[in-house]
C-alpha cells in the first residue's frame, strides 16, 4: 500500500506532548484523528492507522509528521 506523509501545524506544547506519548508507546488521539481527516480531505482513503514519524525542526512552522497507508487509486 502506498504511504501518504501528512504534516499538521502545531505548537511547541502539543509537539512535546505528542513526542512524550510516542516515547511511552502511546498515541495522541487528537492528532492521529486530524491526520486521518487530512487524508480524507486530500481525496484519499486511509487503509490503516496514522503512524507518528516525528516533528519538523522549524521555528516558525512547527508540524507533526504522520505516515498514513492509503488505498491505491482505482481509476480505470
Amino acid at each position: 500500500m502506498p504511504l501518504l506523509r501528512v504534516q499538521l501545524d502545531t505548537d511547541p506544547t502539543i509537539a512535546r506532548r505528542v513526542l512524550l506519548l510516542h516515547r511511552q508507546g502511546k498515541a495522541h488521539h487528537e492528532s492521529r484523528e486530524a491526520a486521518r481527516q487530512q487524508v480524507w480531505r486530500q481525496g484519499r482513503t486511509p487503509a490503516g492507522e496514522p503512524v507518528f514519524v516525528g516533528v519538523t525542526n522549524g521555528r516558525r512552522h512547527l508540524r507533526l509528521l504522520y505516515d498514513v497507508e492509503v488505498y491505491p487509486d482505482t481509476v480505470p
